[in-house]
């Protein structure tokens, strides 16, 4: 398969990728909308002209955001370890959805638990994330030809999904580990989604939107000081406005972007710390396995009231 380049790359920006191009009549969702590139990403698609969503934890957050922004975004509440409110959310839409960022994330944090019993990154990063998609699924579909966007890491090359352990039970926890795996996790989610739902003209792609100095790194300070090379917050959005609205990408799905351009797949880490997506991450077998494995742990954990 022929590794995707575009006209864009590291310098690129969230509004030169998105130029010219007229999101009127589109709606879109971006989690995380409130902070660091989420805001980015919103802003652009705003100005484009998007409805946008900004689905945030602190709504307080969101609504200064929105109207720095301007034009149609709007504010919803949605914690992504809090079930409830990721059912509630589903609930509450009506009529179509166009584009679904799957941007908000915790890394490197503590180690800590949801109510369920899961790990809170891998809850947060994955399992709120495929609890949302799976419930816009309708919104999407009927939307005719809706893009999700599903945020990743260069971090996911610390960690396949370990099925056997996905919660730290025996493994001694170490947060980077459960963020890489979280991070594989958010890969694979689009690979099976793609696969699944094509032929309803749904594509989902990954990205790995660069090193951007944000508040995701609050428990995790060492990484400021890494000899990486850093992008701005509009540069760091950039991958996740070309994934979701770029004619450039049109059909293309269960992919993993990084700079705008399709990444090298890799079979071992390698020295280049930022770069490549490994092979695990984009495997059909573990991404129709992680699928299987988030639909039991959910069904198995029924939010009260509303049957999700």
């Amino acid at each position: 398969m022929t590794r995707i380049t575009t006209p864009f790359g590291f310098a690129s920006t969230a509004d030169e990728v998105a130029a010219g191009i007229d999101l009127t009549g589109r709606r879109a969702v971006v989690t995380g909308g409130a902070s660091g590139i989420g805001i980015e990403t919103a802003r652009t698609l705003a100005h484009a002209g998007a409805e946008v969503t900004l689905a945030v934890r602190d709504v307080g957050a969101g609504k200064r955001v929105a109207a720095g922004i301007g034009g149609n975004v709007l504010v919803a509440h949605v914690d992504l370890a809090d079930r409830r409110t990721v059912a509630d959310f589903v609930a509450g839409w009506d009529g179509p959805l166009h584009i679904l960022v799957n941007n908000a994330g915790v890394m490197a944090m503590p180690e800590q638990h949801t109510s369920e019993g899961w790990e809170m990154q891998f809850a947060t990063n994955h399992v709120g994330h495929f609890a949302l998609t799976v419930g816009l699924y309708p919104a999407l579909r009927a939307a005719g030809r809706a893009r999700i966007v599903s945020v990743s890491s260069s971090g996911h090359k610390h960690s396949p999904v370990i099925f056997d352990d996905l919660h730290f039970a025996f493994r001694p926890y170490d947060p980077g580990l459960a963020y890489g795996q979280s991070k594989t996790a958010n890969v694979l989610l689009a690979v099976e989604a793609t696969r699944r739902w094509a032929a309803d003209g749904i594509t989902a792609n990954a990205v790995m939107p660069g090193a951007i100095r944000t508040n995701l790194q609050r428990h995790n300070t060492s990484v400021l000081n890494t000899a990486v090379e850093w992008k701005t917050p509009q540069q760091g959005a950039a991958t996740s406005v070309l994934l979701a609205v770029s004619p450039l990408l049109d059909g293309v799905g269960g992919r993993y972007f990084e700079d705008c351009n399709e990444a090298e797949l890799l079979h071992a880490r390698g020295d280049r710390l930022l770069h490549g997506v490994a092979a695990y991450a984009l495997d059909p077998a573990n991404a129709s396995r992680l699928w299987q494995v988030t639909e039991q742990m959910l069904s198995a954990h029924p939010v009260a009231g509303t049957g999700r």
